[in-house]
């Protein structure tokens, strides 16, 4: 909850105050309603502004890694800047991990970090909490980063740290504040408004060339990654006009998953790729076109294939594009819409043939589920159409939960896309929280499996202690899932070192006052869901998948084009 001490933002305009007084004042001007971190020394000058000034939530994480997955999460389900604080050296490196999740993902994420006392600094004295060179690492792990180098200079350089995390292509900007800068007196200074955010336009003489070449197209398809995400009214100004829509898995939602003119994420299966060769032309719009979503770029596209990105390198990359555009999605596909308004003649038969290929895909993947169909089936029901998606990395999700469960938002699905296990916990408590902030009621689910659960375990204290309204529906195997079915399918079937002791969640669950169920047989699911819904705050529903029994068909990691014909109907449903 927001810290009630006596506010002390009235600080006037030239009045001294700390620098970490000034930031705390500077971000509530950014629109920053809560943070994420772990207080400490190399930290405590901006944490005591935020107490102080009250404006701010801070959410106390139990690890830098689970803080900088909060504030991720935060930042996609709330379409804004996510803010994390850590200490310096050691802290920031345990940091590390989160960033490159937020740097795959493209989130718009401060990172503000300590730096031990300047006069000390760079000097290789082994002074405690110094990690020699940490700019240079937080640059390799981020979008970029930044020093404050002096007192005077502290402002200026966190207004040009978030204007490049904002900036698309958005991601995360580190910034570096040695502590006796953190501390000094400056005055406050008279202008703590936001740098502006530029937004690409494109050239009117690209968009006059792409509709030209769109415009004889008779079953077009419009391929949707996260950088579009905030184009939903042109989306649907193209789809109306009979364009046919898949998203990848960071796109999701922009059209509503329920939507017959879309395919969803059916992206992979061979019903789609088929479906594929029948159309005369792919606009793919803000998407990198990952390998793990494209068969490690060997899935067959259509011809021709054109690109809109806000990234001028991303042209040619993994596909050759046939036509490229620069500038922000939104621009690119209004201005599309405008010239090819009325002028398209769309194929009578397009409409049925995405939505014949769309059933195609999730009948495959809904039988490949054995009986954790049913299980998809009653949380759907029940979560209704507003909620958030959060999704670790586990063979449930890479089966089912980036595909199979729709939603209707693009700010409704998070999911760890670089990869990284452990990471769904600390990302459902960031969505919870911005839920909390922008729509009380709505419930964020959090699917995760046992082995990755464990990693990051001590955030479930944070989730307790923030009352974050969240189901963690946690699969559990009591191993390594995924990890065992590759090594049956490639290792002639030796099984090393996925067998995980796991705790008695119940007894865990007691020791946290966490509401907590387990679930021994999927007849049991709708009503302990129902039960965990029935109240607000956090609930862990544990699935005991030995009793349940396995997956139809075992999922052994992403696709590639060598899965065979026989297992490519459930195996293509992977990618992380």
């Amino acid at each position: 909850m927001l810290n009630q001490l006596p506010a002390h933002s009235s600080a006037a305009a030239g009045s001294d105050v700390t620098v970490g007084h000034a930031i705390a004042a500077f971000l509530e001007q950014c629109g920053v309603k809560a943070a994420f971190g772990v207080i400490s020394i190399h930290n405590m000058p901006i944490l005591d502004a935020f107490a102080l000034r009250g404006a701010i939530r801070f959410v106390t994480a139990r690890g830098e890694a689970g803080a900088t997955n909060m504030a991720d999460a935060y930042a996609r389900t709330n379409g804004s800047l996510g803010v994390c604080l850590t200490s310096t050296g050691t802290a920031a490196g345990n940091a590390a991990g989160a960033l490159v999740e937020a740097l795959t993902a493209g989130t718009p994420l401060l990172h503000i970090t300590g730096q031990i006392e300047t006069p000390y600094l760079d000097k290789s004295l082994a002074y405690i909490h110094e990690a020699p060179d940490q700019l240079s690492m937080l640059k390799a792990i981020s979008k970029t980063a930044f020093r404050v180098r002096s007192a005077e200079t502290a402002i200026s350089t966190m207004k040009q740290a978030v204007q490049a995390a904002l900036t698309a292509p958005t991601g995360p900007v580190s910034v570096e504040i040695p502590i006796d800068i953190q501390a000094a007196l400056i005055p406050m200074p008279a202008d703590l408004s936001p740098l502006p955010v530029s937004v690409s336009k494109p050239k009117a003489e690209a968009l006059d060339e792409l509709a030209k070449r769109l415009i004889n197209a008779r079953r077009p398809m419009l391929w949707l990654g996260g950088g579009a995400r905030h184009a939903g009214k042109a989306v649907a100004r193209l789809m109306n006009m009979g364009i046919g829509i898949v998203t990848s898995t960071q796109g999701r939602g922009i059209v509503a998953e329920d939507d017959v003119r879309s395919l969803g994420a059916f992206n992979l299966n061979k019903p789609v790729e088929q479906f594929y060769q029948s159309c005369d032309a792919m606009l793919v719009v803000g998407s990198r076109l990952r390998g793990n979503e494209t068969l490690k770029y060997e899935l067959k596209l259509p011809h021709p294939l054109y690109r809109v990105d806000t990234d001028a390198s991303a042209d040619g990359r993994c596909y050759t594009s046939d036509f490229f555009v620069c500038g922000d999605s939104a621009l690119v596909l209004d201005g599309l819409a405008d010239r090819l308004e009325g002028k398209l003649d769309i194929d009578p038969q397009f409409a049925s043939d995405l939505a014949a290929a769309r059933d195609m895909a999730r009948a495959q993947l809904v039988d490949g589920l054995g009986p954790y169909a049913s299980l998809v089936e009653q949380l759907q029901a029940l979560a209704g159409r507003d909620f958030n998606w959060v999704r670790d990395v586990t063979v449930s999700n890479s089966t089912w939960g980036n595909r199979h469960l729709q939603i209707f938002s693009p700010l409704a699905g998070v999911h760890a896309l670089g990869g990284g296990i452990g990471q769904g916990l600390a990302m459902g408590i960031g969505a919870a929280v911005a839920a909390a902030e922008n729509a009380p009621g709505r419930k964020t689910f959090v699917l995760a499996g046992d082995g990755g659960f464990i990693l990051n375990l001590g955030e479930l204290a944070t989730l307790v202690q923030e009352k974050a309204d969240a189901v963690i529906i946690l699969m559990n195997d009591k191993g390594y899932g995924v990890i065992k079915n590759i090594q049956d399918a490639i290792y002639g079937g030796r099984r090393c070192y996925v067998d995980l002791h796991t705790p008695d969640y119940s007894m865990l669950s007691e020791s946290l006052s966490l509401r907590h169920a387990r679930v021994s047989d999927l007849q049991d699911f709708s009503k302990v869901l129902d039960s965990a819904l029935s109240q607000p705050g956090p609930f862990l529903l544990e699935v005991d998948m030995l009793s349940i029994g396995s997956f139809r068909t075992a999922f052994a990691g992403p696709p590639t084009k060598a899965v065979t014909t026989a297992a490519a109907s459930t195996s293509e449903q992977s990618p992380a």
